[in-house]
């Protein structure tokens, strides 16, 4: 009875809504950082102080948009034909050195593009040996006497870049390739298919799915460039951010061009992402025949060979070959002030910035996992855009309202402290972090997610049954059994922070070089032999990272 007159009587009790947890204010927080810069540029392109957008329409945009446009298709087409011709032949045909040129093939990774810019022009240039060369064997005495295709250009823009970037496709391919059922092939081959057929009817649609991504990760890195394209003289829309920002002084604008940049790149993922949507292909046999390579013999093996390392040779061994013999004809360099500089800075700011990126993505997936609420679902996929969008549109999204705080919390400190604290964000390399922290977090996030999701729902349950606390969980559980793939990550964030040009460019502070910034100051200043010391280092980043890619691939 007592019981009853106690429920009577007491207050009627409102549902209470469930607080959120701190692993879910932790993701929606890391979400939030991530697509800050993306939201800002959006800002000031929609209310720019001085809308000069009609006069880049009038003027220069027009040429930016045609530079960019022939650019991408010209490097896509490229890259993708010598990206599949490769894949398919180390994954059907053996012949002589095919296994060495496999994993070759992947070597021009390791050489940022802008490097093998200032090596191709080095070699072909009118000085260089190719050219003095054939001076001296035919007699020639200028250029006057001869024709020589102009090196400087936009065609050998796209060179340099294909040779860059094909091995996107060619990894993408060749596992689509090798995934394929070898009995395709033989009932092809049965009906009377020869070689060409085969590529042509069995291979090539089968693999096209893996062909438009490679396709599409080229053209995005394309638009992204700015060393090659600065040094070649050929204006982009990236090079526009550069100008209309630095030189005339114009944040607005640069955020205007920075939208069209953003607009171009949802363009290229939206159509790259239809294009596979109604494709899909299965193994319908209970037993998948893996693919057979067949061996060629004669002049088609001899061929094959050749045209697998002609990639290797132009987008590898050329730079590295080039930037090698001005390092050591030029010894001093070694010594040259500001290199062991530069090599710390960049140890810093990209090991702070993979370890950072990564431990945001770990916390970001792990909590979308533990929470299961809505919010932080729907923005885990939307937190990759940053590794869509180039350095340059960071840049302009992370320096000017991190200037606006910095001189607010500047001036909040002087006014109650009295003391001037100076620029802390934007005087240091905080603000180069963040920027690679957003740029490469799909990285970390992606390895994060793919690893965890490998992991037995039993294993985190059963430890949370024993007691075992949330974060007790992702330290005794997750992180051993993932601990490979963050690693991988966390050398894939630092090498490309490593390699990163244009973000390190805009938002650096003053007197504060990195490897990449130093060989793109001194090759400007057509001082190769300096900058060469700097691009082996940034070559020799690349080469270990290439190393572990293609151990994770065999």
């Amino acid at each position: 009875m007592a019981d009853e007159i106690t429920q009577a009587s007491a207050p009627a009790r409102f549902p209470r809504l469930s607080r959120p947890d701190p692993w879910s204010l932790g993701a929606v927080l890391i979400a939030a950082l991530v697509l800050m810069p993306i939201g800002s540029v959006l800002w000031m392109a929609l209310t720019p102080e001085d809308n000069i957008w009609p006069h880049l329409i009038a003027t220069t945009l027009p040429r930016y948009l045609g530079n960019t446009g022939v650019l991408m298709a010209g490097t896509a087409l490229l890259a993708a034909a010598v990206g599949t011709g490769a894949a398919w032949l180390v994954s059907v045909y053996r012949f002589p050195g095919a296994r060495w040129l496999e994993w070759l093939l992947l070597m021009p990774l390791a050489i940022p593009a802008y490097v093998g810019a200032y090596a191709l022009v080095d070699f072909l240039e009118y000085a260089g040996p190719v050219q003095s060369g054939l001076r001296a064997l035919f007699g020639w005495d200028s250029a006057r006497d001869y024709w020589f295709p102009e090196i400087r250009s936009r065609g050998a823009a796209v060179v340099v870049l294909a040779a860059a970037l094909y091995p996107y496709v060619y990894l993408l391919s060749r596992a689509a390739f090798r995934e394929q059922s070898g009995g395709a092939y033989e009932v092809a081959r049965a009906l009377g298919a020869g070689p060409f057929a085969l590529f042509a009817r069995v291979g090539l649609p089968l693999a096209r799915p893996a062909i438009a991504a490679g396709a599409a990760l080229v053209m995005m890195e394309t638009v992204n460039d700015f060393g090659v394209v600065d040094y070649f003289a050929v204006q982009t829309l990236t090079t526009g951010i550069f100008s209309v920002w630095l030189e005339s002084g114009n944040a607005g604008g640069a955020a205007q061009i920075a939208t069209l940049i953003l607009a171009l790149i949802l363009v290229l993922v939206t159509l790259e992402k239809t294009s596979r949507r109604n494709l899909r292909f299965h193994n319908l046999g209970r037993h998948h025949r893996p693919l057979v390579p067949a061996r060629l013999s004669g002049t088609a093996a001899w061929a094959a060979t050749i045209a697998c390392a002609l990639p290797v040779a132009v987008g590898f061994v050329l730079p590295v070959g080039v930037i090698a013999h001005h390092a050591l004809a030029n010894p001093e360099a070694w010594a040259a002030p500001g290199l062991l500089s530069a090599l710390g800075n960049t140890l810093t700011v990209g090991g702070l910035a993979a370890l950072g990126t990564v431990t945001a993505g770990l916390f970001l997936v792990y909590g979308v996992r533990l929470s299961g609420r809505a919010l932080p679902r729907l923005l885990l996929p939307v937190t990759t855009i940053g590794y869509a969008a180039p350095g340059a549109v960071l840049g302009v999204g992370i320096l000017i309202p991190m200037a606006a705080a910095d001189n607010a919390l500047a001036d909040g400190v002087e006014r109650l402290l009295g003391i001037d604290i100076g620029l802390v964000l934007t005087g240091s390399a905080f603000a180069i972090i963040y920027a690679y922290g957003v740029r490469f977090f799909a990285i970390a996030q992606g390895a994060a997610d793919a690893a965890m999701g490998r992991i037995a729902p039993s294993l985190p349950m059963a430890a949370r049954s024993l007691g075992r606390t949330a974060r007790g969980t992702l330290a005794e559980v997750y992180l051993p059994l993932i601990r490979g793939s963050v690693g991988t990550a966390l050398l894939l964030v630092f090498v490309d922070c490593v390699k990163e040009l244009p973000a390190t460019l805009l938002l650096r502070p003053f007197n504060f070089n990195t490897l990449s910034t130093r060989v793109y100051e001194q090759a400007s200043l057509e001082n190769l032999g300096d900058a060469a010391p700097a691009a082996l280092l940034v070559s020799a980043v690349g080469l270990v990272a290439v190393g572990f890619l293609a151990r994770a691939n065999r």
